[in-house]
């Protein structure tokens, strides 16, 4: 790897080494810094809505079994028996009680509680040799939920969940809290592609200069009500504390005339009024954006989007869909990605079936976006392996001059937080990378280091203490 240093500032510049898109060394790197010590989304709770229900979710190697206990808490414990290691939960999701470890039997509560142990008096002497009572799974370090969202963080002093998603939970609320009741998910739909993580995230943090050409056939085909792609540089770029996203610019109306157009009825628009505060209602109705894609720092990204999903309905008919992902980085070079689709957990069956076909036919793993946009992500972290790759520094300073200035003017009366601009930019993308380098050169030392061991034996004697 070139030097650490130049590489960094080249990236908060604006000029992107492009060998970072495929390089193990840096990866290693964001490992250590990014993905060990931030808040990663994990599953959402309507995902396991009764006592017992589970799924398990992965934060690189580390397998998490998340859970609904019998109490109704939802539980992130590391999925490794405390015997000899072995896998406990192999399953992918279920309802289960308790967890049995296959390979010597020790089983435990969905608490994470160890409540059996073959052959305890015969292999341990019983409480004397081997105390049952305390010993449970080693749950996540910290584990904050939002809207149903179930984040962790594998660093123990990490920065407080709220703290950390700070003024960006203005814009989550447009996906995750359309009503008081919240959201439904279903999937995700998971797969593999040969690209590193940073492109997808960066891509829907807020690259809405790539639609009319690289979606151009998605436009031309009548998918969408918009005549051209072109029509993404009229919308907002926005960046607020930890993430951002882009904006669609609507037709002039009301805020109930406004989500009409992409596609809500009026019921569902109800729900929206008295859940959205007058700020958010204001971004609509006043400023005319409706949000689009949007990814909150390291890798949870979001979409929504209104196409035509019945051909053969009138031109102006449209059905909205929302969806979420997480970038799972397996390597330098390839990108798990795990897609749910949400909704409104108080729509009707008739709109939830019609949103999930849009969703399905834009986003899903065989979506006309996705295929798209992984034709290029491919490409690019192929070729970014290569010897002239170090070479080259990739020009991400679109929006700017040569004195660092912005082409134009931050919205003065735009009503979400954080800085919004109309029209192409590369404003989230850098914001993006530049929390990205400020991760990376964030020292782990040795004194942090060791308060992270500390903290984490002291969770595991609390556990047995118990």
């Amino acid at each position: 790897m070139n030097d650490l240093s130049q590489m960094l500032a080249d990236v908060r510049r604006g000029m992107i080494p492009a060998y970072v898109y495929n390089d193990e060394e840096v990866f290693k790197l964001e490992k250590e810094h990014i993905f060990e010590r931030s808040w990663i989304f994990l599953a959402h709770e309507s995902e396991i809505p009764e006592p017992g229900d589970y799924v398990v979710r992965r934060i690189l190697e580390d397998n998490f079994i998340v859970a609904r206990d019998e109490e109704g808490q939802v539980r992130v414990m590391f999925n490794m028996c405390l015997h000899r290691g072995m896998q406990i939960c192999r399953a992918e999701l279920g309802n289960a009680s308790h967890f049995r470890c296959s390979y010597h039997g020790w089983s435990y509560r969905n608490d994470g509680k160890l409540v059996g142990l073959p052959f305890h008096n015969e292999a341990y002497g019983g409480e004397d040799g081997f105390s049952k009572s305390g010993q449970s799974l080693l749950p996540a370090p910290a584990v904050e939920t939002f809207n149903g969202l179930i984040f962790a963080n594998l660093d123990p002093n990490a920065q407080p969940f709220r703290e950390f998603l700070g003024d960006f939970a203005f814009y989550l609320d447009f996906y995750t809290r359309q009503s008081g009741d919240g959201v439904e998910v279903r999937g995700p739909q998971r797969w593999r592609v040969k690209s590193n993580w940073k492109i997808g995230a960066e891509n829907a943090a807020g690259d809405s200069y790539h639609t009319p050409q690289t979606h151009r056939s998605v436009v031309e085909i009548g998918l969408f009500r918009e005549p051209t792609g072109a029509k993404r540089k009229e919308g907002a770029l926005y960046w607020c504390d930890k993430g951002g996203g882009t904006t669609y610019k609507l037709p002039p109306g009301t805020f109930r005339e406004r989500l009409r157009y992409v596609g809500y009825t009026d019921e569902m628009i109800d729900r929206m009024e008295s859940s959205w505060s007058l700020e958010q209602k204001r971004l609509i109705s006043d400023d005319g954006f409706m949000i689009s894609a949007a990814t909150l720092f390291p890798s949870f990204s979001l979409v929504h989007n209104w196409p035509k999903v019945d051909a053969n309905a009138d031109d102006d008919e449209v059905v909205p869909f929302i969806t979420m992902r997480v970038w799972q980085p397996i390597s330098a070079t390839e990108t798990e990605i795990l897609s749910w689709f949400i909704v409104d957990k108080n729509a009707t069956e008739e709109f939830k079936e019609a949103s999930y076909k849009g969703y399905l036919m834009c986003f899903g793993s065989t979506g006309m976006f996705e295929q798209d946009d992984v034709e290029n992500w491919v490409s690019i972290t192929s070729i970014a392996g290569g010897s002239m790759a170090r070479r080259l520094l990739l020009n991400s300073r679109m929006g700017l001059t040569s004195a660092d200035k912005p082409l134009n003017t931050p919205l003065a009366d735009f009503h979400g937080p954080g800085l919004a601009y109309v029209g192409y930019g590369e404003f989230n993308q850098r914001a993006l990378l530049k929390e990205w380098a400020d991760c990376i050169e964030r020292p782990l030392d040795q004194k942090e280091q060791l308060a992270m061991g500390e903290k984490i034996l002291a969770s595991g004697t609390k556990g047995r203490e118990k």
